[in-house]
């Protein structure tokens, strides 16, 4: 959760045995695991400008898209229809600006040690795209989903009043990738192509700062230090593995199913700031993830709910 989780894949998703269910389920934990443990890769890069790891990881993340893509049939065919679309293109470059200031968000926030709002982000986070399909696509909510949208938002408004302060950063993160989640989910494009096409929109961009950091003599990279050198070109595999883990998942598993399984990563972000980063977690911090811990609980059961009532039909 760090911009880093894709939109849910259509409803025709097919569905095969409880074998293939279990395989799925596995592969999308691994990649919801993966995504909970990105704190620690950050922690380890922290040292670097925060918009530098930014750039490294756009750059890095399209050339192993570009891998990607290379290897599945019709990949490089699927780039070119998406681009030869212009409203299609013109919602991934835009939804490629949203993906740039979440991950942007998320790396200046693990570096400053404020994972625990990167955590409260990512948890409120489905409750903001319900919101988001109320307001822009017109979609009504059922009872117990305006009660989750209300405790949550009740769990965050006495979190500001008790400390004073709003969590930018956690309402950053949730609002924006709650957007690009939307124009994913309007624009008909598999995750791989929509990443590559969004990587490629930032890269040129990204790759000229980095080249003006080395010609000022500024950058971190390649300059002696192999090992942070590494973890930089490291930045694209990291990004690029939970996506292919969560595509091949996905597809094996019910939505209903994802859709809890997607708590698995701000629960790894809480446990690492609580637990390993030390960030201060307060009575008024507990109070309002209480709240908002409790919203998803009824946002979850509610869904599946309804999924059983559509498989009942």
């Amino acid at each position: 959760m760090s911009g880093e989780l894709p939109p849910p894949p259509p409803p025709s998703t097919p569905y095969g045995s409880d074998r293939t269910a279990r395989t799925g389920a596995a592969l999308a934990i691994g990649a919801y695991g993966l995504w909970g443990l990105f704190p620690i890769y950050f922690k380890w890069v922290a040292a670097v400008p925060a918009i530098e790891v930014l750039a490294h990881r756009i750059v890095w993340t399209l050339a192993v898209m570009a891998a990607v893509v290379s290897l599945r049939a019709g990949g490089w065919r699927r780039v070119g229809a998406a681009l030869r679309q212009r409203r299609l293109a013109a919602t991934l470059g835009l939804s490629s600006l949203l993906l740039a200031l979440n991950w942007g968000v998320f790396v200046g926030a693990v570096a400053a040690g404020r994972v625990l709002e990167c955590s409260l982000g990512y948890f409120i986070n489905p409750l903001v795209s319900v919101l988001l399909g109320v307001a822009v696509l017109g979609e009504r909510l059922r009872r117990p989903q305006w009660l989750a949208v209300a405790l949550a938002a009740s769990g965050v408004a006495f979190l500001v009043a008790a400390t004073g302060v709003a969590p930018w950063v956690g309402l950053t993160l949730a609002f924006s990738f709650a957007s690009y989640g939307l124009l994913r989910k309007v624009a008909a494009v598999d995750p791989f192509t929509g990443l590559f096409v969004e990587a490629a929109v930032l890269a040129p961009l990204a790759l000229a700062y980095l080249v003006w950091l080395t010609a000022a003599g500024v950058a971190v990279f390649a300059e002696g230090d192999l090992a942070m050198d590494g973890l930089l070109i490291a930045a694209g595999p990291i990004t690029a593995l939970p996506l292919i883990l969560f595509a091949a998942g996905a597809r094996r598993i019910r939505l209903a199913t994802l859709g809890l399984l997607q708590y698995i990563a701000p629960t790894g972000h809480f446990l690492l700031a609580v637990l390993a980063y030390g960030e201060t977690f307060t009575v008024p911090h507990l109070i309002a993830f209480a709240g908002i811990w409790a919203a998803l609980v009824i946002y979850s059961v509610d869904g599946l709910r309804q999924t059983r009532k559509i498989a009942d039909r």
